[in-house]
């Protein structure tokens, strides 16, 4: 369980294989904006390759939560300025519907 300060204004949808899988519709927060409220023992990560981008997931129930990524709005990864990527299906009373999507084509820029 998480808890975020604000609604997001746009969710992202990325095609990579992991997201797209995962059919996860991400709103982004800088780490001072998303609290951590699940035990830690109720938290696990996944991380591919060279374990830049960190994916967080439930332990009890296995549902792709959020992830710990650096900011890539400049198209390269800034470390500087770390994002929380949050899977908005699991935000509750938020009509999804009612929401820009935005596209990022992960399968073919990564």
């Amino acid at each position: 369980m998480f808890e975020v300060t604000e609604v997001p204004e746009t969710v992202t949808f990325c095609t990579c294989t992991f997201c797209s899988k995962r059919g996860a519709l991400w709103a982004y927060y800088t780490p001072a904006q998303f609290k951590l409220v699940s035990p830690p023992e109720n938290v696990a990560f996944y991380a591919r390759g060279e374990n830049v981008v960190k994916h967080g997931f439930c332990a009890v129930c296995g549902c792709g939560t959020f992830t710990e990524t650096p900011d890539w709005s400049t198209g390269e990864a800034d470390f500087d300025n770390p994002k929380v990527s949050v899977n908005a299906r699991l935000f509750d009373d938020f009509d999804l519907d009612k929401i820009e999507v935005v596209m990022v084509d992960g399968k073919n820029l990564w």
